[in-house]
């Protein structure tokens, strides 16, 4: 094998196939990167037990085609520092050298027969916008748990619905619930409908590394979940279990409903949080008779508040309060100018929403009772 590449090129294709490389692993060679320049192109791939990523990139010169496999995290460092510009690869012998601009590198060459073979991209189920899936799953994301003595609920529910032609992503750690729902197109009228759970690390790097723009092929089988996008490709193997239905949970009865302001609020609750220790909450007074909220957070002496402009309907007055962490994270996942927050009492469920009301973004929140400030 002889190759000349780019070294920006290289760096990229070594670095968005590293990211499925496990950190340690028994396996020796499950830490390499297989590099193959079969049919004038440079193909680098990457596996564990979990994952696997596949990226084409235009070589400027195949010299020897051939495969190579090599210690995958040690070339993505060699490709760090790199001079900028040209760059020639080779096997020579048992080593694989890296060269460019006076700089030169050996890396020792794996067993190949010991590599296990990619697994194959599942069946396409359908394709969706790349930048509006990384938003949605960046949104849910933030709710899924993170205490692996409970796997399922450190995923994100992956939900297709052929019929109505969306997508929905869900996740919970049971203290809060993020649903977002977008726009798909199924690969074949009449498609199948599917409900799988995959990792929220692991669909959060994918969408992520995919682009922000174009069409992302999505393939489901019973076993893995397979994204593919502009040369890229990459599967996981998804989670067992389910998520909770959210649709009960989601359903409140005459709920008391607070149009607030989502940048000043953002920025009064981040302001408040300064003196809310450990999970000591925030707490929010809304008041219809001057259309306003009032945060406070902190005990005793240790205090701080902030008054904003809040249109209140439903109720007269309406105190809740919320973990600072969980509060900010569920700000923090819309764009949308100003936001609704429907509320059923203290130490009840509270939902955060768009102010045009649309169920594409939902987050609901567990209030806690108010401290005694």
């Amino acid at each position: 094998m002889e190759f000349r590449i780019e070294r920006s090129a290289l760096a990229e294709a070594v670095s968005w196939a590293a990211r499925v490389l496990p950190v340690r692993s028994p396996v020796p060679v499950l830490g390499g990167l297989l590099l193959d320049t079969e049919g004038g192109r440079l193909r680098v791939s990457g596996l564990d037990y979990e994952a696997s990523a596949r990226i084409d990139v235009e070589a400027a010169e195949v010299l020897r085609s051939g495969k190579v496999l090599v210690m995958g995290r040690r070339l993505l460092d060699i490709c760090k520092v790199l001079p900028e510009g040209p760059v020639e690869c080779a096997v020579e012998g048992s080593r694989f050298t890296v060269s460019g601009d006076g700089a030169r590198f050996g890396l020792s060459v794996l067993p190949l027969d010991d590599y296990p073979a990619l697994p194959s991209l599942p069946q396409v189920r359908g394709v969706v916008e790349a930048a509006e899936f990384a938003a949605a799953v960046t949104d849910v994301a933030v709710a899924a748990g993170r205490d692996d003595t409970l796997p399922a609920l450190t995923g994100i529910r992956l939900g297709l619905d052929a019929e109505a032609g969306t997508m929905t992503l869900a996740a919970t750690d049971r203290y809060r619930f993020a649903v977002r729902t977008l726009p798909w197109k199924a690969a074949a009228a009449g498609g199948e409908s599917a409900d799988v759970l995959v990792s929220a690390r692991r669909l959060t790097e994918i969408a992520r590394s995919l682009g922000r723009s174009g069409l992302v092929s999505v393939a489901l089988d019973a076993g893995s979940a397979g994204f593919e996008h502009a040369g890229m490709r990459t599967t996981v193997r998804l989670l067992d279990g389910r998520l909770p239905r959210h649709d009960k949970l989601f359903a409140m009865e005459n709920p008391a409903v607070a149009v607030v302001d989502r940048a000043r609020l953002v920025e009064a609750v981040k302001r408040v949080s300064v003196v809310a220790d450990g999970d000591s909450p925030v707490q929010m007074a809304f008041s219809a008779a001057d259309n306003s909220v009032h945060l406070q957070a902190g005990y005793e002496d240790d205090v701080a508040s902030q008054r904003l402009s809040a249109t209140l309907e439903g109720a007269r007055e309406m105190t809740v309060a919320f973990n600072p962490g969980y509060l900010a994270d569920a700000l923090a996942s819309f764009e949308e100018p100003s936001l609704r927050l429907l509320m059923m009492g203290a130490g009840q469920r509270a939902m955060v929403m768009g102010a045009a009301g649309s169920d594409a973004h939902r987050h609901l929140l567990m209030s806690v009772k108010p401290p005694l400030l």
